[in-house]
């Protein structure tokens, strides 16, 4: 019998899904300051993961992790798209790839 060490945030079904392969998970509940350093380290695990794998599947978990971020930080996602249109129509977006190098006086 030999044991696998992962000390993270795990979504809330893999538990069960654990149990169902035959297998014991050890788990805890996060305290509300922990789960927002293990959402962080989450977030920075998933984008690398899709920075060497960028597909549909990696972009999910990214945004599953920021809706988690939200709520623990009691965000509604809702306004947080409103800000994001208000944004970009000030702003704009990330689609014409412009690099800013400098800006002289």
């Amino acid at each position: 019998m030999g044991e696998q060490v992962y000390n993270k945030l795990v979504r809330d079904k893999i538990p069960e899904m654990i149990k169902k392969a035959n297998k014991e998970p050890i788990t805890y509940i996060a305290t509300e300051q922990e789960v927002k350093e293990r959402l962080y380290a989450k977030l920075v695990e998933e984008l690398e993961e899709f920075k060497s794998t960028p597909t549909p599947e990696e972009l999910a978990d990214i945004l599953e992790v920021i809706d988690g971020i939200a709520t623990v930080f009691n965000i509604d996602m809702d306004n947080v798209q409103s800000v994001k249109a208000t944004k970009y129509a000030e702003r704009g977006g990330f689609k014409e790839r412009i690099v800013l190098d400098k800006v002289i006086d």
